[in-house]
């Protein structure tokens, strides 16, 4: 290893800094860390595998940013005694007896040695002495030599209940509200269907739109396989049905300010009226039991600004996609494919105008990834305008700190071959 510059690395100038990053062959950064973000002796000592993934420096060479951690940690190691006032980042701890830098499952201990980490417990392979942590936003490490993680996601299950009892709430309003557009649907004879380019160029397939909720009843089971399998799947559970709550309740306001004529003459809706309120919620009771799908035999009429179909297969989709490693191609490909064709057969099908399947795709994607724009960046969730625009978000997302990371387990006790093939 060549020779550091002189003088203490705590006190080091960005120009020592960058001389340092020359030495160890990561010039391409030089420019990046200490010319645009002023990176000093201090901040050097204190940079995690977390900070070069994320912005502001985001590096994208998995590489340059392991080979970047080695260089640190050696340096970590050299300077230990001097790094013990520096604990600015949620990956270290000053102790007492020593400093803690934590990256991943590795923790460096400047007082004697290396902490090994697997879930919540460390050790200390080499050294002798105790540690004492006095700051912990991500952890707290015991003088015994174990470590408990304080960052660990906290499922919070009666926060998923309230989403459950909000959800089928929702659905239950959405059923009423279409007994009540039902009843206000224009007049075949008096409105025809408007003209629209694809009901008009493509010919109506009469099985479609039963093929449009199989490619969702399919995209419903990869997901609740994902559930049961995701290790946050609580806090999973809880975002699916907040938003799918959410965007129904929209979908209830603009199906009820307005009535769109039927966008098919196969459909033969008329106008129904079913008397007096009780029947009404019997209708609307039919309606929720049934999903709304067609094939538990429920029928609606004047229910098309937007297509709830289409929320559904694109909910579903995004969440698939979203909670899944990037390297699950097959799955991300299947789940679009699934998408895609649920919205060409829910038209092919002519149940719905092609204004009501794109506002529903746009609405729906807008929405999953407002909502998780919010929840990855902890600085706006407890922002003013997230709590008027988003009510819903600052209450289920206050102690979810973070990107929720795709791990999984076995949803019930491991079983014992599993136990004796890991050791």
């Amino acid at each position: 290893m060549a020779a550091l510059p002189g003088g203490s690395v705590q006190g080091w100038s960005t120009k020592q800094v960058a001389r340092w990053l020359k030495e160890q062959g990561f010039c391409d950064y030089v420019e990046l860390l200490c010319t645009r973000h002023r990176l000093d002796g201090a901040s050097l000592l204190s940079l995690t595998e977390y900070d070069l993934r994320s912005p502001p420096l985001e590096l994208k060479v998995l590489g340059d940013i392991k080979r970047l951690m080695i260089a640190l940690r050696k340096l970590q190691r050299q300077n230990g005694a001097r790094s013990q006032d520096i604990g600015s980042n949620p990956g270290s701890w000053s102790g007492l007896n020593g400093h803690i830098v934590a990256d991943g499952g590795h923790i460096t201990a400047s007082g004697g040695g290396d902490w090994l980490c697997n879930g919540g417990d460390c050790r200390l392979r080499e050294g002798v002495g105790t540690v004492t942590v006095l700051r912990d936003e991500q952890g707290h490490a015991y003088s015994n030599g174990k470590f408990k993680h304080l960052g660990r996601l906290d499922p919070e299950y009666w926060k998923t209940v309230l989403s459950l009892v909000y959800v089928i709430s929702v659905f239950g309003f959405t059923s009423f509200v279409m007994v009540l557009v039902h009843e206000r649907v224009p007049d075949m004879q008096t409105y025809p269907p408007l003209p629209d380019i694809f009901l008009d160029s493509v010919p109506r397939i009469p099985w479609a739109f039963a093929m449009a909720e199989a490619c969702g009843l399919v995209l419903c089971y990869i997901l609740l396989l994902v559930l049961l399998l995701h290790k946050h799947r609580s806090i999973l559970f809880r975002r699916l049905c907040s938003l799918m709550g959410t965007v129904f309740l929209l979908r209830c306001v603009t199906m009820f300010v307005t009535s769109l004529s039927v966008p098919g003459q196969h459909l033969q809706c008329s106008g129904k009226m079913y008397g007096d309120t009780w029947v009404k919620l019997k209708r609307a009771l039919e309606i929720w039991s049934g999903f709304g799908m067609s094939l538990t035999g429920v029928h609606t009429c004047g229910d098309y600004m937007f297509s709830g179909h289409t929320v559904v297969l694109t909910m579903l989709n995004f969440f698939v996609t979203e909670y899944t490693p990037r390297n699950w191609n097959i799955i991300h490909t299947m789940s679009w494919v699934l998408n895609l064709f649920g919205i060409f057969f829910i038209l092919a099908a002519h149940e719905h105008y092609s204004i009501d399947v794109f506002i529903a795709f746009y609405i729906t994607t807008r929405l999953f990834l407002y909502y998780h724009t919010l929840a990855n960046t902890r600085a706006y969730q407890h922002s003013r305008r997230a709590r008027i625009w988003f009510p819903l978000f600052s209450f289920f997302e206050c102690n979810v700190n973070g990107t929720v990371p795709n791990e999984y387990c076995w949803p019930l006790s491991q079983p014992a071959f599993m136990k004796n093939l890991i050791g």
